[in-house]
């Protein structure tokens, strides 16, 4: 594909990622999947085109709307090659209206555009809000919790994240796996915290490959690794993963308990559950069962106080995971955040009935707001005082852990290089009160 092919071949990913309504990987999985004569390097561009509006939407709309022009996916387009440093002379040559290229410019499109040539993506005129690339209504609450550094830790959320791997220690040690991707042509680097994660800078076809075929590596960010590692489960134990999805953590939680023990994998849909059982063969682990919660479920009822550790991965924002889905922090509502904090609340009750007399719930989420996680770890120990927070550097011995302050685990894209991740570890006094007794 030539340029002005790859420049149409991005509007139109991005015009299925608007009128989609569904993430825009998944879009994109779709968009590329009918297009199989697009190669993996065109591919590669296209996307990597279609991604770059995506992270910086807020500030190119601006743009536009200074030029009285509404943000179609052409004009996004153009107006990201002009505040890259392209001409004008050079978009419109791109926009030819030949062969596989865009249709030509219009009058009305040119002159909004003529406004953008020779300028930064920056203005002094711009809104914090908008020069991060986050909603107005969040701004605040992301302000609260990083202060002066806001701007910083919110601009490294519009960076491209790099691929992370973890080393499944059943079947490899670090350096096999290192050695396994490198004769495919893979060059991958040990992540400076999990010391199971490999890292390759840009994203790779990977799945494809021996090494994840064979079940060496699985993708999974750093940081996720990390809430992993805080589990701190050891052979013999048994495990809860109370929102297991499709069994990123239990895969890795299984590695550390070396297949021996017992985990049971949770969730509420079943096709996620589903999902697991061909990651869970392939990297041969055998001590996980899968149960789907339903409504009027007794299961937890007669499990109760009967888990070594209890993992609650809980449903979030996924505000720290935007360098990945840029496209989600224009969908998230504050309606959202209200609804998540309560089922946040109600699933760390369920969960923690499950949680033995001196065992430890962990609650995770890949957020980065308060709301979501201290004010609701704050919050459930005053409605459960058998629990306790242990801090995070009483509760894991990795060899080369994170630095943080206070008692929790609270990962960023700017101070980490990882997805914004919080963990926190909650202990279950060893005379735990007996449950409430339900009348039948």
């Amino acid at each position: 594909m030539n340029q002005a092919a790859r420049i149409e071949a991005a509007i139109e990913l991005l015009e299925a990622v608007e009128n989609s309504g569904r993430p825009a990987d998944a879009t994109a999985n779709d968009f590329f999947r009918a297009r199989r004569f697009i190669g993996s390097g065109d591919r590669r561009a296209v996307s990597d085109r279609a991604w770059s509006v995506l992270r910086h939407r807020r500030r190119l709309t601006w743009w536009l709307e200074r030029s009285q022009a509404l943000p179609t996916s052409r004009l996004l387009i153009a107006a990201s090659l002009l505040l890259e440093g392209w001409t004008l002379d050079g978009v419109e040559q791109s926009f030819s209206g030949g062969q596989f290229a865009a249709p030509r410019l219009l009058p009305p499109e040119r002159a909004a555009l003529r406004g953008l040539e020779g300028r930064t993506p920056e203005h002094p005129a711009m809104p914090p809000e908008v020069r991060v690339e986050i909603p107005d209504w969040i701004f605040g609450q992301l302000h609260a919790r990083f202060g002066r550094d806001t701007e910083a830790e919110l601009t490294a959320l519009t960076t491209p994240a790099p691929l992370d791997l973890r080393v499944n220690l059943l079947k490899a040690t670090r350096d096999e796996a290192q050695a396994a991707l490198l004769a495919e042509g893979i060059d991958a680097t040990p992540t400076p915290y999990s010391p199971w994660g490999l890292r390759i800078p840009t994203r790779r076809a990977l799945t494809t490959g021996p090494a994840f075929q064979s079940g060496l590596v699985e993708i999974q960010d750093e940081g996720s690794q990390l809430v992993a590692a805080l589990v701190g489960a050891e052979p013999g134990m048994r495990v809860a993963d109370w929102c297991a999805g499709a069994g990123g953590k239990t895969l890795a939680v299984a590695m550390t308990m070396k297949n021996r023990g017992h985990i049971v994998a949770c969730d509420v849909h079943e096709r996620r559950l589903e999902a697991a059982v061909k990651r869970l063969r392939r990297a041969g682990v055998h001590n996980v069962e899968q149960h789907l919660i339903a409504a009027g479920d007794k299961w937890v009822k007669r499990q109760e106080m009967k888990f070594d550790r209890v993992l609650v991965d809980a449903p979030c924002t996924g505000c720290g995971t935007w360098r990945r889905n840029p496209d989600a922090r224009a969908r998230l509502t504050e309606t959202d955040l209200q609804q998540l904090v309560v089922k946040q609340a109600a699933i760390l009750d369920a969960a923690a009935r499950l949680t033995k007399p001196g065992g430890r719930l962990i609650y995770a989420t890949c957020s980065l707001l308060p709301a979501e996680n201290e004010d609701q770890v704050n919050a459930f120990i005053e409605r459960h005082p058998d629990f306790t927070v242990l801090p995070v550097a009483d509760a894991w011995s990795l060899p080369n852990a994170p630095a943080g302050s206070g008692p929790f685990l609270a990962l960023t894209p700017l101070r980490h290089d990882t997805d914004g991740f919080f963990g926190a570890v909650l202990l279950r006094a060893k005379q735990a009160a007996a449950p409430a007794v339900v009348p039948p």
